[in-house]
C-alpha cells in the first residue's frame, strides 16, 4: 500500500518521487475543466500541488469520478509525479481518486480567501479558517516555538511538570480570577502555576517548567489580551541573582532566532513571514528608573516614579532599543514593588523596588519574572503589606517552613511570542479558539 505524502516532502524529495506513483491526500483548492483535461489544485498544510485528469492517462471511470468534485471536497489521490507545465513545478498525472467527503451546502467561508474576511467571521467558521495555509502557518509556528522551549530546558536539566488548574486562592491575590464551584465549595481557575512550581523547586526537583493554560478574567479586549492563554513557565532554584533567570530567558529567545531561519520544519511558515528577529550577543538590560528617564527625555512621555509601564511605554522602549542597540528586545528590570506580587523578592538597600523583569520584544510584554522571596517571615510581611490575608495563603507559606532554596522564575505568553514573531496585529490571530469577554464558541 502506498504511504501517504505530505506535498511539501514531495517537492523537497522530488528524486525520490519523479515518474513514480504517488499518494496524496488534501481538499480541493480549484478545479479547472478544459474539456478533454481537468487541472485540479490540491492543498493541505504544507503545499498546493496540481492534478491533471486525463483521457488516455487518467482511466474513464477516475475521470467521470472527477465531476463530483467541489471546492474543498476532501480526496486521496493516486498518480504518477511528472515535471509540470504550470508555474507549480510538478504535477500528478492522475490514475485514481477516492472522494472522501464534500461540503453539504456552499461553504460559508473561502479558506484561500479567507484572511480579507472580518476576524470575527474567520472565528465563527474557524475550521475554514485555519484551512487558509497562511493561517496554519501560525498554528505551525506556535507548535515550534513550544516544542523549542520544552528542548530548550530540558536540555538545561529542568523536569516538566504538570500542575492543577482548579485552585483554592488566586495567585496574586486580586479579583481577577474565574470562580468555579468544586464539588459545593468555591475554587478558582489557575491565574498562574506560580505557586506549584515553587513547591516543585522546593521539593527537589530543583529546575521545574509547564506549559499549560493559563486564565485571566480581565475585562481587556485589547489586540494583546486574552482570558484564557497558554503560558510557557519555568522555575529554577539555587539561583545566585535574578540575572540567573534572566540569562535562561535570553538563552531561550537566542535559540529561537538562530533555529527558526534553518528549521525544516518551519518550511511553510517561512513561505508566508519573514522570522528574522534582531537580537544582540546580550539583550540590553535597562532598569525601570533609567527607562522613566528615556521616557521622559526621547519622547516627552511622564510616568510617575513607581508606575507601572503602560501600552504606550512598552511601545516607545521597544523603539529606543531598537535605534540604540539595534535589538527587538530589552529586560525592563527592578520593578517598583506597588505594581508587582508580594512573592517578588524586595531589594534590600531599598524595597520599594524589587529583583522583578519584563522581557519586552518589539515593544510589548512577553515575559514576566523575578528573584522569588524564599524567606518565610519575610514572606508574611509582604502579605501584609500588600494587605492580603495571610490565613488564606497558609497552604502556600507552609512550604516555606521546612528549608527554601533561593529561586526564580518566570512566565511567558506563548501567543504573545507568535504575534511578535509573525508581526501579528492581533494575539487572537495566535490563538485557535479565542477567549475574550465576548467569545465563548465555537
Amino acid at each position: 500500500m502506498l504511504k501517504n505524502n505530505f506535498i511539501q516532502e514531495i517537492y523537497e524529495n522530488h528524486q525520490n518521487y519523479l515518474n513514480k506513483d504517488i499518494k496524496i491526500c488534501g481538499w480541493v483548492s480549484n478545479i479547472r475543466d478544459l474539456g478533454g483535461v481537468k487541472f485540479v489544485l490540491l492543498r493541505d498544510r504544507t503545499g498546493v500541488l496540481q492534478l491533471v485528469f486525463k483521457k488516455g492517462i487518467t482511466p474513464e471511470e477516475e475521470i467521470e469520478k472527477s465531476k463530483e468534485l467541489i471546492k474543498e471536497s476532501i480526496i486521496c489521490i493516486e498518480g504518477i509525479l511528472t515535471e509540470g507545465k504550470s508555474s507549480l513545478k510538478y504535477e500528478v498525472q492522475v490514475k485514481k481518486l477516492n472522494i472522501l467527503n464534500k461540503p453539504f451546502e456552499p461553504i460559508p467561508l473561502d479558506p484561500d480567501s479567507s484572511t480579507d474576511a472580518q476576524f470575527n467571521v474567520r472565528l465563527d467558521y474557524r475550521w475554514l479558517d485555519v484551512r487558509n495555509r497562511k493561517v496554519s502557518a501560525i498554528f505551525i509556528f506556535e507548535s515550534w516555538v513550544a516544542k523549542t522551549f520544552r528542548e530548550y530546558l530540558t536540555d538545561n536539566g529542568f523536569v516538566e511538570i504538570f500542575t492543577p488548574k482548579i485552585v483554592a486562592t488566586g495567585t496574586e491575590g486580586g479579583a481577577e480570577v474565574f470562580p468555579v464551584i468544586y464539588f459545593g465549595k468555591e475554587a478558582y481557575l489557575a491565574q498562574s502555576p506560580q505557586f506549584y512550581k515553587q513547591l516543585a523547586v522546593i521539593s527537589g526537583l530543583e529546575r521545574v517548567f509547564e506549559i499549560g493554560p493559563v486564565f485571566r478574567a480581565e475585562a481587556h479586549h485589547t489586540v494583546r489580551h486574552l482570558s484564557e492563554f497558554h503560558g510557557l513557565d519555568m522555575e529554577m532554584g539555587y539561583i545566585s541573582s535574578v540575572e540567573d533567570v534572566i540569562n535562561t530567558v535570553e538563552g531561550f529567545f537566542k535559540r529561537m532566532s538562530e533555529k527558526a531561519l534553518s528549521d525544516k520544519y518551519l518550511k511553510p511558515v517561512r513561505e508566508f513571514f519573514n522570522l528574522e528577529v534582531l537580537i544582540p550577543e546580550r539583550i540590553p538590560r535597562i532598569p525601570i528608573r533609567e527607562a522613566y528617564k528615556i521616557l521622559e527625555n526621547y519622547y516627552g512621555k511622564h510616568l510617575e516614579i513607581g508606575d507601572d509601564l503602560d501600552t504606550e511605554s512598552e511601545k516607545l522602549l521597544g523603539e529606543y532599543v531598537k535605534k540604540e542597540f539595534n535589538s527587538d528586545f530589552v529586560f525592563v528590570t527592578e520593578y517598583p514593588w506597588k505594581v508587582r506580587p508580594f512573592y517578588t523578592m524586595r531589594k534590600q538597600e531599598d524595597n520599594q523596588w524589587t529583583y522583578g523583569f519584563d522581557l519586552l520584544f518589539k515593544g510589548l510584554e512577553v515575559a514576566t519574572g523575578s528573584q522569588r522571596e524564599h524567606r518565610y517571615d519575610v514572606l508574611v510581611k509582604n502579605l501584609k503589606d500588600k494587605g492580603l490575608d495571610e490565613k488564606r495563603f497558609k497552604f502556600y507559606l507552609d512550604f516555606f517552613k521546612d528549608g527554601t532554596p533561593p529561586h526564580g522564575g518566570v512566565g511567558l505568553g506563548l501567543e504573545r511570542i507568535v504575534k511578535q514573531f509573525l508581526n501579528l496585529d492581533n494575539v487572537r490571530e495566535a490563538r485557535l479558539l479565542p477567549r475574550d469577554t465576548e467569545r465563548i464558541t465555537p
